[in-house]
């Protein structure tokens, strides 16, 4: 856990990978591209002191995720989410069985969520009901503008994609993460919109969407979506580092998902390897809106104890012990804040 001023913090990781991106795994081009985009928006968004090198970036492995995410990250659990990328890497992006045997051996700390493809037809149909008895998931992360042979991407409201939601909806797979968010080269801006959430929100109101990278840069979109859809959450994946770059605009990101979405639908997500979560969490505990962002409500203590893992606790049934959970008062279901809250702030 975390401790700073006398408060203690139960912290979920809800969006980490394992990957290998060494020249070996290296398809064709576009998995250098891919890597290089990854590795631009590392050294760009980071402090100095939490940069690594390139080589090193490029595969860390189970001991150094170990390290890097609860030895020196302070989390107390963490949960994968792979992605695929076939099209760019012979064994793929994401390290399947590396990071699954990691989950078995850790079940305290990891926890294992693996990806579908509504373009594997019935196969993969086969294939998500096998990996689910193998793997027991709770969760899946969606990568839409992953390519796949001539296609390059696919849309939730996909006739095939709904079959696998209705899937998930059998084998009892409730979380559905989905990469909505910043493009990375060589994949289609477009692939990442946002849009389709909606729609399918409505129709499977049983199943809860996080949507990674809480759409940006299509911010706006996603918070008139995900405030009248009460089973869409916001993922901090990419926009977490913005605190130290752009420590404004990440009170703008945290402002208007606090405004529209309340603060019981929000997840802190380091996106390892992309960063290593430890001075994320730090920044975020002493993180507070500057006092001239008028608009937003300030930034409490039960609202960051929630985001940096009771929240995510919740989705995953994660036991978090007592003394870290929150008081019945400060546990009370919030939503997002009045409209009025807002005009009368402004006057």
């Amino acid at each position: 856990m975390y401790r700073k001023d006398g408060e203690s913090y139960y912290v979920v990781d809800s969006h980490i990978a394992l990957w290998d991106a060494r020249p070996e795994n290296q398809r064709n081009v576009h998995g250098k591209q891919f890597i290089d985009c990854f590795y631009d928006y590392h050294r760009n968004l980071s402090p100095e002191s939490e940069t690594w090198g390139y080589e090193e970036y490029l595969y860390q492995g189970g001991e150094r995720l170990m390290r890097d995410v609860f030895v020196d990250g302070i989390v107390d659990h963490a949960i994968f989410q792979p992605a695929r990328l076939a099209e760019f890497y012979h064994r793929g992006f994401g390290q399947t069985e590396e990071a699954f045997a990691l989950a078995q051996a850790h079940p305290d700390k990891l926890t294992y969520n693996h990806y579908w493809d509504p373009r594997d037809g019935e196969n993969g149909l086969d294939q998500l009901r096998a990996d689910a008895e193998r793997m027991q998931l709770k969760g899946v992360k969606l990568y839409t503008a992953d390519w796949h042979g001539e296609s390059r991407g696919w849309k939730l409201t996909d006739p095939m994609a709904y079959r696998y939601f209705e899937v998930c909806r059998e084998l009892g797979i409730k979380n559905v993460h989905i990469h909505k968010g910043p493009t990375i080269r060589p994949l289609d801006r477009d692939a990442f919109d946002v849009a389709d959430v909606d729609h399918v929100a409505t129709d499977f109101t049983d199943l809860n969407f996080v949507v990674e990278h809480c759409g940006l840069p299509r911010l706006e979109d996603f918070c008139w979506i995900a405030t009248q859809e009460p089973n869409v959450y916001a993922g901090l994946a990419v926009a977490m580092p913005f605190i130290h770059t752009r420590p404004r605009y990440f009170a703008q990101i945290m402002g208007e998902l606090t405004y529209w979405l309340g603060e019981d639908r929000i997840l802190f997500s380091s996106d390892y390897a992309l960063w290593t979560p430890k001075w994320l969490v730090e920044r975020f505990v002493d993180f507070q809106i500057p006092e001239d962002m008028t608009e937003y409500a300030p930034l409490t203590t039960a609202l960051k104890k929630k985001v940096l893992g009771l929240n995510a606790a919740k989705l995953y049934d994660l036991p978090v012990p007592a003394e870290l959970q929150l008081p019945d008062a400060d546990e009370t279901a919030t939503g997002p804040r009045e409209p009025a809250a807002a005009d009368l702030a402004s006057v």
